[in-house]
């Protein structure tokens, strides 16, 4: 009778188990699928149609090859420079009055020994209130006649601005907005990142004599200064896309006179009201790069050291 070799039986089995290995990852990668056919049909073509879009004049059903017309159209565009600064002009007053504000109402929670979770539920209801419905209530709240706000101050003697209905005040009826919706989400991460300073540094500071404002000072805001640049970064990126709010309030061309139409909002006038599908295709390729721009000087603004 044959003798059977050992080391070919081991090297059979171990063949089989890595087939019986390879069998199951291939089942699970299976129920990857859908989710990766969603990605390529929902995103990436998207992603890749507009690119192509963007160097034809098309109105979705005629398409004429034109290069990068619809780049020059676009960067000699009047309206779309004025997107452009009232995107900014929003975005930058949002972002410089709701990072300190939401910092200080941080700290004033993570002070308190009591009811702190109260208070971050009260400030944190705005940021999960959709922004559709949000906008509708501020259209109503900052209303010239009816408003609540305007009757605060007329109450108290103070001029009625016109709000969302005078261009000189638009954009600050949209920066109360998204300041209100935004600070929450702020305040949380900066609770979350106050928490994880150790105490040692505090108790240590107290020991060599340091006053309250000095820790906070000196102790507290430089280890702040990753969370200062990660909602630096998440409001610019989010201050360039804005759209809901401003197509809320003042419809695709920003009512009154253009004052409140952003950058998304040009994109979709052009768009899905005046069916220039490539010069909205264009004018989306620009948007990101300015994005693309203002991530990368942020991301070096806070490798520095503050």
């Amino acid at each position: 009778m044959a003798k059977s070799n050992p080391e070919l039986t081991t090297e059979i089995e171990i063949n089989l188990v890595k087939q019986k290995s390879l069998n199951n990852s291939f089942k699970w990668y299976l129920f990857l699928l859908p989710s990766f056919l969603g990605i390529l049909l929902f995103m990436m073509y998207p992603v890749f149609e507009s690119l192509r879009l963007s160097f034809y004049q098309s109105n979705g059903t005629i398409e004429n090859f034109i290069g990068l017309a619809n780049f020059q159209s676009v960067l000699t565009s009047g309206p779309f420079w004025n997107s452009v600064w009232n995107t900014f002009y929003i975005g930058i007053f949002q972002i410089i009055i709701t990072i300190p504000l939401g910092f200080i109402f941080a700290t004033l929670i993570n002070s308190t020994s009591k009811g702190q979770n109260f208070f971050k539920v009260i400030y944190f209801l705005p940021n999960i209130t959709s922004i559709v419905a949000a906008a509708m209530i501020f259209a109503f709240v900052l209303h010239p006649e009816m408003g609540i706000v305007n009757y605060v101050l007329g109450s108290i003697g103070l001029p009625t601005p016109g709000w969302l209905s005078d261009p000189s005040t638009s954009k600050w009826g949209v920066i109360l907005l998204a300041v209100w919706h935004w600070i929450g989400f702020v305040i949380i991460i900066c609770i979350a990142n106050l928490q994880s300073i150790s105490p040692e540094m505090y108790e240590a500071a107290r020991i060599d004599g340091a006053s309250n404002f000095q820790q906070w000072l000196f102790i507290t805001i430089p280890n702040m200064t990753g969370t200062f640049a990660f909602l630096l970064i998440t409001g610019w990126i989010g201050a360039l896309q804005r759209f809901n709010e401003v197509y809320v309030l003042g419809g695709p061309n920003g009512s009154p006179a253009r004052s409140i139409q952003t950058m998304g909002a040009f994109i979709y006038e052009r768009g899905f009201t005046g069916f220039e599908f490539g010069i909205a295709s264009a004018a989306t390729y620009i948007m990101f790069i300015i994005i693309l721009i203002f991530t990368f000087i942020n991301l070096k603004i806070s490798n520095m050291k503050l």
